[in-house]
């Protein structure tokens, strides 16, 4: 549907302001970082077998991306994803004595112990009170000397990007050789840092925001309370995401998500442009691969910084993940199509309110009344005569007086 330039803006404004209150606040921000540098400051002691190998925690995924969302129920807990870094390690440990040995240090602390949760495929995980509602995945990896250096030069883009120089070794329990191999180099590779890098640069749109994103996205990123088109995108497709498939385990999953947005990303420089470009483009960006494993072609999402690895490598083996992708885009389709189509404060709230939770839009447009009312207060309210959208443009539209309870004129 075309949008008048008006309509346009003001649409601008209401999403822009419903993606801003999907944000983690500055306080649960804050809260994490304390607690994940807390833990590499105990990883790093003195007295810990890991010293030697100045462990670090950094933040990976949606946190180091800026694309945290709150959860849709205040009592469930933020998931904060975190790479525990080691610069080498012991010629004799294998991935499991790595990871045996951090679990081992975070048991030691009298806090710690009490948050640690059973071990998982690939990481460890402090479980925080309820009252805090987070908790942290912490996952062991290997890289070489001089990796931070290499990252610092990347994220600052200064000269050309070797993303494989700054990919790190894991653990990972199904291994075949999680109990027997001492080389990392024989390890599972992954690049959460690498792909950060790449998603600045998608995200980026001219020199002045380039330095804006890359004070915040980088291997310790700042609170971002202003963010770009694109990150304000994948916000919104995984609050969709979640409000469609509550806590079903087949939903499309947010490293998709995220890499087909990137990918359809035009550079556009306001949130109705880019998110109207890429719900309706995105799905231009599955490739089909043959796989001489299922001997047929498959579905490829391909890993940016990995051409090898298929983030859609489950859908081959469980078509309900596929199916499940398909039925959200194309619902995610018409819910565009029908917020933008409404007329009218109510009405838009409403389709709204389907597409991204009840409370979100309720908070989203109280925020905005406020705000009218003091633009109102200003004398330079209007209101378009053909949508019933209250704005601060003039054209085709009625000015909104001012409230008068005293009768005066």
């Amino acid at each position: 549907m075309m949008l008048t330039i008006e309509e346009k803006r003001e649409f601008i404004k209401i999403y822009e302001e419903l993606s801003e209150n999907l944000d983690i606040t500055q306080t649960q921000y804050d809260t994490a970082v304390q607690s994940y540098q807390g833990v590499g400051a105990h990883l790093s002691k003195s007295d810990s077998l890991l010293s030697p190998y100045k462990p670090e925690i950094l933040p990976q995924g949606s946190f180091l991306l800026g694309t945290m969302i709150r959860p849709i129920n205040d009592c469930d807990e933020l998931d904060v994803d975190l790479v525990c870094r080691l610069e080498g390690k012991k010629a004799s440990w294998t991935q499991y004595d790595l990871k045996k040995i951090v679990g081992d240090r975070l048991n030691e602390h009298v806090t710690y112990s009490s948050l640690l949760e059973k071990e998982k495929r690939r990481c460890w995980t402090l479980k925080y009170a309820e009252s805090s509602k987070y908790h942290m995945d912490i996952l062991p990896a290997i890289v070489s000397t001089g990796h931070q250096i290499v990252l610092e030069k990347a994220f600052s883009h200064t000269g050309s990007i070797d993303f494989k120089k700054i990919a790190i070794r894991i653990t990972d329990n199904e291994n075949y050789n999680y109990k027997s191999e001492t080389d990392p180099d024989y390890w599972n590779k992954s690049n959460p840092f690498g792909y950060a890098v790449w998603f600045q640069d998608r995200c980026n749109i001219n020199i002045r925001k380039s330095i804006f994103l890359s004070e915040n996205v980088n291997p310790l990123p700042k609170f971002q309370k202003e963010k770009l088109p694109l990150q304000r995108v994948v916000q919104l497709l995984k609050r969709h995401r979640d409000l469609m498939f509550n806590g079903d385990d087949h939903k499309p999953i947010s490293i998709i998500i995220t890499t087909l947005a990137s990918r359809a990303y035009q550079k556009e420089t306001d949130i109705i442009s880019a998110l109207e470009n890429i719900i309706f483009h995105m799905e231009n960006y599955i490739q089909e691969k043959y796989s001489k494993e299922h001997c047929r072609l498959i579905k490829w999402v391909e890993n940016p910084v990995n051409e090898e690895e298929n983030f859609a490598d489950k859908w081959p083996d469980c078509r309900e993940k596929e199916i499940n992708f398909d039925k959200w885009l194309e619902k995610l389709k018409g819910d565009y199509k029908r917020s933008i189509s409404s007329k009218g404060f109510y009405n838009i709230e409403t389709s709204l309110s389907k597409m991204f939770g009840k409370d979100v839009s309720k908070k989203t447009f109280s925020n905005l009344a406020e705000k009218d009312y003091r633009t109102r207060e200003q004398g330079k309210l209007y209101m378009n005569t053909g949508t019933g959208i209250l704005t601060e443009s003039s054209e085709k539209s009625k000015k909104v007086e001012n409230h008068n309870f005293h009768g005066e004129d």
